[in-house]
């Protein structure tokens, strides 16, 4: 059995532009074919779980039609060997089944065996891949079936899939897994922390996992009746206000209203629209914490803006990974009785 040369970061899978160092991430265009290197793990895909600012995206550029987003994704795949959005920049992760793993990948470090069935943890916007066909597409959660393969470099995450959840629902958490971890590091005892996008799923795990927190203040954000419907039934919610995050000084006067002035401490954007920026930042307090999840974010703008209207906020840009963000995320559903419905239901 033949393997290309061991390559941790999958530099030479880079296809265009080439000789210009780029990580796959950063590149045009990547090569998803075979055979694997000896350091990386071959998936048989089953489902691809877009990102909500990617999917949203390339839903409205099709007017909603779905064999017009079926071929948008074929395309994408096909032009790029990778699913990456060149309008949002980000991708997604997926489920599969290993089908080969290259003889100097870490299973020392990382424990799979071939036929484990595993979520990648990692973007599609750097994940090779190769689609053969599209069974099936679920426009209301973001996600594509299909048939066909993805490469994971040994520098790449992984979970393998719990077996006290659906996989749906699994999916759908470890998707979003970084933003309830991050919170944990974030959020502080006594704060009052505003989630923006509250109604989505990172939105509720960030919520949730924000409560935890001794004497904490939870604000949802969101626009739909849907999703303002949802939030107000779950307890660990203190507030929900429904407003479009777009307009800035709507959001402002109503967190104002809220805290009596003092706006939040923490303002966590999770939502998948672009142009919200503003609104996280004049609904924080001087001194207070951004943390700008959402791929949607311009973060010139948000630099630019802040520094525009006065605003002493520390801005953060999302990091999906952070060491033990997959256990933390799946335990939060065993934890709390009301999200797991909630998930159960959504994302069947």
């Amino acid at each position: 059995m033949s393997f290309r040369p061991a390559d941790a970061l999958g530099l030479q899978r880079v296809l265009e532009p080439r000789g210009a160092g780029l990580l796959p991430q950063q590149a045009e265009r990547i090569d998803p074919s075979l055979p694997i290197a000896r350091d990386e793990l071959l998936i048989d895909v089953e489902c691809l779980n877009i990102d909500s600012a990617s999917f949203h995206q390339i839903s409205n550029s099709c007017a909603g039609d779905s064999a017009k987003i079926q071929q948008a994704v074929l395309d994408l795949v096909a032009r790029r060997g990778k699913h990456h959005n060149p309008v949002t920049g980000s991708g997604g992760m997926l489920i599969g089944t290993v089908r080969e793993i290259g003889p100097d990948f870490p299973v020392a470090e990382k424990p799979v065996k071939v036929g484990d069935r595993i979520a990648t943890l990692v973007s599609l916007s750097l994940t090779p891949l190769e689609i053969r066909k599209i069974r099936a597409l679920h426009p209301a959660i973001d996600r594509v079936d299909i048939e066909g393969h993805a490469i994971l470099f040994s520098s790449g995450l992984f979970a393998r899939l719990p077996s006290d959840l659906p996989e749906t629902v699994a999916l759908a958490v470890l998707d979003v897994a970084g933003a309830p971890a991050q919170t944990r590091k974030l959020v502080g005892g006594g704060d009052t922390v505003l989630v923006v996008g509250g109604g989505g799923k990172s939105g509720v795990l960030c919520l949730y996992e924000a409560k935890k927190k001794a004497g904490v203040t939870t604000i949802a954000l969101d626009y739909s009746d849907a999703a303002i419907e949802r939030l107000r039934k779950l307890p660990f919610v203190d507030h929900v206000i429904q407003a479009d995050a777009r307009k800035p000084l709507e959001v402002m006067q109503k967190v104002s209203h809220l805290t009596q002035g003092k706006m939040a401490d923490v303002v966590i954007n999770v939502a998948n629209l672009p142009e919200t920026e503003m609104s996280c930042i004049l609904s924080a307090r001087q001194r207070g914490l951004v943390y700008f999840f959402s791929m949607a974010t311009s973060f010139s703008r948000a630099a630019l803006g802040a520094e525009g209207v006065g605003a002493d906020v520390d801005l953060r840009i999302g990091n999906g990974y952070t060491e033990g963000h997959a256990d933390l995320a799946l335990q939060i559903l065993r934890e709390s009785p009301a999200l797991r419905e909630l998930f159960t239901q959504t994302y069947k």
